[in-house]
């Protein structure tokens, strides 16, 4: 029996560092999506109070997916004597991705205790030096250089952010530690997705797979330790139909996000997911204050949204003209 296939990173063509058509639409579709679905938390989720949000089911719909051969973690499945049926993926393999499913592990950690430790005014600021670290991670880890007119478009989106957030400086070197601490990781992360794949031969699936089976375990424990677990068992709605239905979407959702998230970082590149990732920010706020309300006008708010706009803007010109 023939089966449909999903689109996969490993069937797109080696092409040069200007976006391709197929690109654009990746990033365009991250963004929308992304946008989407905090649009769609805070709107639904929010009104039952549910303190958590989940991706456990990633490990259920890529182990449903790869059982029924709807979809493949490898361009070529391998039938080697060390092929674990269990995890799907040789164990070897699944050691040789330790180098993404680490930095994104220290990333989750890190990200709750930055969310904590520092307003969210200049969270969200110093968040957007993940384009910075990002690039200094490419040239370090890749080799990857840039074009001066694309390091000018990153430096104005990254002044614009602190034009934003210029009513909120309040040093406190802990807290800007933690969320530098987190950047870092996060640009590793990125950086290490296309270099993962193309050294083990997974597919963006693959990818999400040995990430899920490496960090699940730990996530799980560290949320059991923190008492989240518990507070989920109690929560009031937990078997209301309409909310599990709530997080069912949420979860589709939140697995789609993953899945783009790799993809628009293998096909373009670590970059450019770190500037969609900011321009989708400036949207979210945008829409999230028609929507929603609650954010009082603040002229220097404006003016860098704009800027940092304005910047990623210039970024796209160039990879849409090669440079």
């Amino acid at each position: 029996m023939e089966h449909t296939k999903l689109p996969l990173s490993d069937e797109i063509p080696y092409k040069s560092s200007s976006m391709t058509r197929k690109g654009a639409y990746v990033a365009l579709s991250y963004m929308v999506s992304s946008v989407l679905l905090i649009m769609f938390n805070k709107a639904a989720l929010s009104s039952y109070r549910f303190p958590f949000t989940t991706m456990a089911c990633a490990f259920v719909i890529l182990y449903v997916l790869k059982s029924l051969m709807i979809i493949s973690f490898t361009t070529a499945e391998s039938k080697s004597s060390s092929y674990n049926p269990v995890m799907f993926v040789p164990s070897r393999t699944l050691a040789q991705t330790l180098p993404l499913a680490l930095p994104y592990l220290l990333y989750v950690v890190v990200t709750m205790e930055a969310v904590r430790g520092i307003n969210v005014p200049m969270y969200t600021t110093l968040r957007r030096t993940t384009i910075a670290f990002t690039m200094m991670m490419e040239y370090f880890i890749g080799g990857k250089r840039h074009s001066n007119i694309v390091i000018i478009s990153v430096g104005v989106i990254i002044f614009g952010a602190f034009i934003a957030g210029a009513r909120d400086l309040a040093f406190d070197s802990y807290g800007y530690s933690i969320v530098f601490i987190e950047n870092m990781c996060k640009a590793v992360y990125l950086t290490s997705v296309s270099r993962v794949g193309k050294s083990t031969g997974l597919n963006v699936f693959g990818l999400m797979w040995c990430n899920v089976v490496l960090c699940g375990p730990i996530l799980l424990l560290w949320s059991a330790l923190r008492g989240e677990l518990q507070s989920t068992l109690k929560f009031p709605y937990l078997l209301f139909p309409g909310f599990q239905a709530l997080i069912f979407l949420s979860c589709a959702f939140t697995f789609f996000m993953n899945y783009i998230v790799v993809l628009n970082t293998t096909i373009n590149s670590a970059l450019t997911q770190a500037i969609c990732s900011n321009l989708k920010d400036v949207f979210t706020s945008g829409f999230g204050w028609l929507l929603f309300g609650g954010l009082p006008y603040d002229l220097f708010n404006v003016l860098g949204q704009s800027i940092g706009f304005l910047g990623s803007c210039l970024y796209a010109y160039c990879k849409t003209r090669g440079k």
